[in-house]
This record gives structure tokens, C-alpha cells and sequence, in this order.
């Protein structure tokens, strides 16, 4: 493959891979806690981040970093004490997060919106090698949480009364979920961009849920589709000369339909085969159990 001969198509591959494991690995958490666009607000925020990383001359990837996790708390803290007007807040949060990256490298010198299209659509010829550090220690980081922590987490994202009372910090747990998909939405803008980075978190977990009810399972697919995609999208947008984010998400929601498409059958043949293996004759809720049919029978 001669793209392999450029080196920036060498890091656009590394950055695309550690995207593909860490998007899936972070969203199948946010899916369980119904959250799924938890990811689209951090993205909002972070644009604040890259647009004071160009103001003030800084890595715009370790302030969006900030920034976003900045952002992530604050959505927990409105999460847990928010009440009824939680989601106003929420609203002047995401928004104000984009107004504020607009403004913000409009101010820097010699900045314009052109230069928030990389970061926002994502791009394979401005992946730096400061980049791929970034990306590869922020990816790091949150390898080691999801698979580290992944039954404490699991647990609190299924029932967070459950794990309180069984004495798991519920609060830390979240909070450490949000921070976490705020770096990965660090991670992944570089490749995805920040307005489609929500995407390649939810729908790889939605396509692997068609295949298995198992979250490791669930777990092991979504993050192969994660790496299939992001890989299949990178190659593509060289050769065809199109956006990568925009072909990656195609990929991914192609992916979903393709695997909808063949669980359907399968479920129905497994249905059927169940239906097949009971036995004849009354429901297993109608029958009568013997211990009470001994007893009629020694009442009369």
C-alpha cells in the first residue's frame, strides 16, 4: 500500500486505530447510562479549548483536553443538582461552548474559522506528531479505565442505587465516565472532528448490541467495528479524496444497518427453534404445580 510510504498517513492510521478502540470502549458506558449524546455536548465544549489553544499559542489538543474536561464535570455537577431547569443549563453550556471556540480563534493572531474545520469535520494531512503523542498518551489513559474499572463502571451505569448500596463511590465512578469521554473526544477530533465524534461512540455499541446481549461480548465487537471503520474511512478519504469524519460515520452507520439486517433472521430462526424445544401441550405458567395437585386430590 503506498499510502504507507507517507508519514502522514502513518500517523492518521495510528490516530484513527486508537480512535476506533477508544470511542466504542468509552460509548458503550454512555449507552448504558442513556447518555448517548453526552459525547456531542463535550464536543461543543472542546471547541472553547481549541479556539484558546490557538489564542494563547498552546497545543489546541491539550486545552481542548482541559476545556472539555472542565466541561464534563460541570455536566455531572448540573446532572446531580440541576433538577428541573438541568437542562437549560446544559443548552448555555454547549452552545456557549461553541460560541466561545468561534470567538476565540477570531481573536488569536491571524486566526479565522477556516483554521476550526480540521477540528471539527477532522483531517489526515494536519495530524502532527505532537498530535499522535497527545493522542496516544490521552488513549492510553482511557484504555486503562474502561478495562480497568470496567465491572465498577458497568455496574454503576446499569443501576446506580444497586451499586450504591453495595458500596461502590456511584458519584467518583461518574465523574470519572464523564472525564473519560471527555478525552476521548480530544482523542478522536483530530480524525472524526468534534461534530461527529458522538456518532462513532454510540452506533458501533448500537451494531454490536444486534449481535449479543453479553457486554463483553458487546464490548469486544463494538470496539472491532470501532477499528474497522476508522481504518476502512482513512484509506478511503486518501484514495477518493473525501472528509474523513464524514466517511468514517457513513462507514459505521452502514455497518449498523448491514449487521440490523442479519441479526433480524437470526433472532427469529433462534425464536423458533425455543418455540420448537418446549414441550408440548400447556404453558409452563398454566400448569398446575404437583405439590398443589397432591393436595386437591387429598382435600376431595
Amino acid at each position: 500500500m503506498d499510502l504507507l510510504n507517507y508519514a502522514f498517513m502513518q500517523r492518521a492510521l495510528l490516530a484513527a486505530v486508537l480512535v476506533g478502540i477508544t470511542a466504542p470502549a468509552v460509548g458503550i458506558y454512555l449507552v448504558q447510562r442513556r447518555q448517548p449524546l453526552m459525547g456531542d455536548g463535550i464536543g461543543h465544549v472542546a471547541m472553547t479549548g481549541v479556539g484558546l489553544g490557538f489564542l494563547l499559542s498552546t497545543s489546541p489538543v491539550w486545552m481542548a483536553t482541559a476545556v472539555s474536561v472542565l466541561g464534563a464535570v460541570l455536566m455531572e455537577l448540573i446532572r446531580w443538582y440541576g433538577r428541573t431547569r438541568g437542562d437549560i443549563a446544559l443548552a448555555m453550556l454547549f452552545y456557549g461552548g461553541m460560541a466561545g471556540g468561534v470567538m476565540f480563534i477570531n481573536l488569536a493572531p491571524g486566526g479565522s474559522n477556516a483554521n476550526l474545520t480540521s477540528y471539527l469535520f477532522g483531517s489526515l494531512s494536519t495530524v502532527s506528531q505532537s498530535d499522535v503523542t497527545a493522542i496516544c498518551l490521552l488513549a492510553a489513559f482511557v484504555v486503562l479505565v474502561t478495562l480497568g474499572l470496567r465491572r465498577q463502571l458497568f455496574a454503576v451505569s446499569q443501576d446506580e442505587e444497586f451499586a450504591r448500596v453495595t458500596g461502590l463511590p456511584v458519584r467518583a465512578l461518574n465523574l470519572l465516565t464523564a472525564v473519560t469521554a471527555a478525552v476521548t473526544v480530544t482523542v478522536a477530533m483530530r480524525v472524526v472532528g468534534l461534530l461527529l465524534v458522538s456518532a462513532l461512540m454510540v452506533v458501533p455499541v448500537a451494531a454490536a448490541q444486534q449481535l449479543s446481549r453479553s457486554f463483553a461480548a458487546t464490548f469486544a465487537i463494538a470496539v472491532a467495528i470501532g477499528v474497522s471503520v476508522t481504518i476502512g474511512g482513512t484509506v478511503t478519504s486518501y484514495y477518493q479524496d473525501v472528509p474523513p469524519g464524514a466517511t468514517i460515520v457513513l462507514l459505521t452507520i452502514a455497518m449498523f444497518i448491514v449487521l440490523t439486517a442479519l441479526a433480524t433472521p437470526l433472532a427469529r430462526r433462534r425464536a423458533r427453534a425455543l418455540a420448537a424445544s418446549l414441550p408440548a401441550g400447556d404453558p409452563a405458567e398454566c400448569a398446575i404445580p404437583a405439590t398443589r395437585a397432591a393436595g386437591d386430590g387429598a382435600g376431595a
